[in-house]
């Protein structure tokens, strides 16, 4: 059973916000890149577009835990960090999923997806949540 976001910091997963999403790198060290993610109410989880030629891709092959952190562009010391795993990764073979990211963050999609044949949907199921105003 996925950890359950503060309702006070909803929001932030519901705003189309950009994420730091964090993995560790096989020599231990941390790994960052921003990113879009799209929060699953239902199901508790947040779910990202990513490739399979990046280096995240491949640390996740040995390593699925991972943190996201959102920050709050109107006040800059309120954030909602997740700590979690990936817990699902499904290829996006037409590019779909990024698609309908891109209408969430730009208001429109590319028509065709240049790396369509290389990407996949990530899905963080969290374990903990950590909010501060």
């Amino acid at each position: 059973m996925p950890a359950t976001p503060p309702a006070s910091h909803l929001d932030l997963l519901e705003r189309p916000l950009l994420a730091s999403f964090a993995t560790v790198r096989p020599d231990g060290a941390p790994q960052l890149v921003p990113m879009w993610f799209v929060w699953d109410g239902e199901r508790g989880v947040a779910r990202f577009t990513h490739t399979k030629v990046r280096s995240n891709y491949r640390v996740l092959q040995t390593d699925r835990h991972v943190a996201l952190l959102v920050i709050d562009p109107d006040e800059d010391q309120r954030y909602l960090s997740i700590r979690g795993a990936i817990t699902d990764i499904e290829d996006d073979p037409e590019g779909e999923f990024f698609k309908g990211l891109q209408v969430r963050y730009t208001g429109e999609a590319d028509e065709v997806i240049a790396d369509r044949a290389v990407r996949v949907i990530l899905t963080l199921t969290p374990e903990h949540f950590r909010a501060a105003e």
